[in-house]
């Protein structure tokens, strides 16, 4: 067994124990651990002036956390008895504390939406926080669930920049005995023109054959790396984050990378925050190496 967990996060929410339950089969396939880790913190609007209040409020937080544990082990033992299972109540502000917790382990999954609108906005921010700063790979489950499809998606954005996410997404595609398509979505700043029968302009015809071109090179060298998983990609038109997130409604996963910048796209950032926007099901952030 590796020495690495899965690392789970849980608030006690269900959309957290979607994440739970994900992260219990992941771990399975992996032959990994299975590491379970939920913060106890004041939230900062929080204002109470006096000591004993503060300590009866923190103390109230952390009974919270440690049910919102029993709570996902048990989840996670009824998901996948024999599992290895450990439970580790973390202190500090929640979305510091979870993504620190994910330092070497094989990835980190989180939920992404909670209990009530206050509850939505804590587990979004730390989805977010973590996708942005966590130093494994991040996966963050929607509370959207799909019948298995046997297919992982993955977002190439610069080829020369992705071998770690792609890796990821070969990975899972092997272990999940699925099918895998890489997509290139490109922006072009003519983007908002319509033009009839899709007849683009011929500069942006041999934009879009340079890059079919060059995704089916770098698809070929994986496809000798992984010649047990079925390959197919495509290149498309239109914002990436919209072509991912339509994607993730028919793959088991969608994988894509953290530092991967686009052309017409205002950060790099905003592609996953745009495919977590859109998406249907689980998406995997993968940093560069």
């Amino acid at each position: 067994m590796t020495a690495k967990p899965v690392v789970a996060a849980t608030d006690g929410s269900a959309g957290s124990l979607r994440a739970i339950e994900w992260a219990a089969r992941e771990a399975v396939l992996r032959s990994a651990p299975l590491r379970i880790v939920s913060a106890a913190s004041l939230p900062k609007m929080v204002l109470l002036p006096l000591q004993p209040e503060r300590d009866a409020a923190l103390g109230f937080v952390r009974e919270h956390r440690d049910r919102a544990l029993a709570a996902a082990a048990a989840r996670a033992a009824e998901m996948a008895p024999g599992l290895r299972i450990d439970t580790d109540p973390v202190e500090g502000q929640a979305a510091r504390a979870v993504t620190g917790s994910g330092s070497g382990a094989l990835m980190l999954v989180v939920g992404f939406r909670g209990i009530g609108a206050f509850a939505a906005t804590v587990l979004g921010s730390v989805a977010r926080y973590a996708a942005d700063h966590a130093s494994c790979p991040v996966v963050v489950v929607l509370d959207e669930t799909v019948a298995a499809r046997r297919l992982v998606g993955v977002g190439v954005g610069d080829p020369d920049d992705c071998a770690g996410t792609l890796a990821f997404a070969f990975e899972e595609a092997a272990l999940r005995q699925a099918g895998l398509i890489a997509i290139h979505a490109w922006h072009a700043p003519q983007a908002g023109t319509i033009w009839a029968g899709n007849q683009y302009p011929p500069g942006l015809q041999i934009a879009a054959a340079a890059a079919a071109r060059q995704l089916t090179l770098l698809m070929d060298t994986w496809r000798q790396k992984y010649p047990d998983v079925p390959v197919r990609h495509d290149v498309v038109h239109g914002h990436p984050g919209r072509a991912l997130g339509d994607l993730s409604a028919r793959a088991d996963l969608v994988v894509i990378g953290r530092h991967a910048t686009h052309s017409g796209l205002q950060c790099p950032g905003s592609v996953r925050h745009a495919v977590l926007n859109h998406a249907h099901g689980p998406v995997a952030i993968v940093p560069s190496s």
